[in-house]
């Protein structure tokens, strides 16, 4: 492969990271306004009392449901069969799902497309990085996955921002219109640049994988982890968002967008050094280094209004 050819295809994940991430951010920006809108309120299910704060934990655990039930079948598809065909069959039907968002008339139809855009951004997620790390050379994977992942956390301001401003101004049928267009696009630079996959593996490899020393080990830093990211990258926004009446902050949509961002700018900026970086001093060292400082953030969190006082801010 040439270095053009290989550029070209690097580029065409990129943009593909850039849409999933899009995508991503917006509904993450949005779910306190949607909370608003669908005012979600305690219903009874065969005699059980479900309550309205079950029900907006679902706006979020039904992404995350959904995402733990493909990532397996996923991953295996994209090891037995081609990952391009995989990767273009998410994206077909990410533009679907995006453009259903702005029908949604209920907590269930909302959680239910929900749980389709978790599907969208596993297997989305699962075929870039893959490929990225399949294409680049020996020794520069992690600076090539770490561009990848700059181009996702780049959508992630610029998607965040835009969702927060548009919503503001137009409601939310505009924001994914552009997001479903974005989709498209991916799809058919994908389609166009990307060269098939060839390679396969027989079988079905996750038995021998789950035994692993290695991925067993980090697999429980992940489960710590994501723990924590989801308390603190979910449930801030929602806080932000939901109106003061449900306990929220009730701030508008681009304030809203201002608190995302600015995590994903830090790490945007941070990708794009530390892939060259952990490359040359090993990963290892930067799971350990990250993870440990991630925890000490969310311990600090909860004394914001604290620091807030201090410093004379709201």
């Amino acid at each position: 492969m040439s270095n053009a050819d290989s550029r070209s295809q690097f580029w065409a994940l990129y943009l593909t990271r850039f849409a999933e991430g899009f995508g991503f951010i917006t509904l993450i920006t949005l779910l306190g306004p949607y909370i608003n809108t669908l005012d979600p309120q305690a219903t009874t299910v065969l005699g059980v009392t479900v309550s309205a704060g079950f029900i907006i934990g679902m706006y979020t655990t039904g992404f995350t449901l959904a995402q733990t039930a493909a990532v397996v079948p996923l991953a295996w598809a994209g090891d037995r069969f081609d990952k391009r065909t995989v990767l273009l069959v998410v994206l077909g039907v990410g533009a679907g799902v995006y453009a259903l968002f702005p029908l949604v008339d209920s907590s269930a139809s909302f959680i239910a497309i929900r749980a389709l855009q978790g599907v969208v951004v596993t297997g989305a997620g699962l075929m870039t990085l893959s490929l990225v790390g399949q294409i680049a050379d020996v020794g520069t994977r992690a600076d090539k996955i770490g561009k990848a992942n700059a181009a996702s956390f780049a959508a992630s301001i610029v998607g965040s921002l835009s969702a927060g401003a548009v919503y503001d101004a137009f409601g939310f049928g505009p924001i994914f219109t552009v997001i479903s267009l974005l989709m498209i696009l991916a799809w058919i630079v994908t389609w166009a640049v990307l060269d098939d996959d060839d390679t396969r593996v027989e079988g079905f490899p996750f038995s021998d994988l789950a035994v692993n020393r290695k991925i067993l080990t980090i697999s429980t830093f992940r489960v710590q982890y994501a723990f924590a990211v989801t308390m603190v990258r979910t449930w801030i926004p929602i806080y932000a968002g939901t109106s003061m009446a449900s306990g929220g902050l009730g701030v508008a949509g681009i304030a809203i967008a201002i608190t995302v961002t600015a995590e994903k700018a830090t790490n945007m900026v941070g990708q794009l050094f530390t892939g060259r970086l952990s490359d040359g001093y090993g990963r290892s060292l930067f799971v350990f280094a990250g993870g440990g400082a991630y925890g000490v953030i969310a311990v600090l969190i909860p004394l914001a209004p604290a620091a807030g006082v201090a410093l004379g801010a709201d």
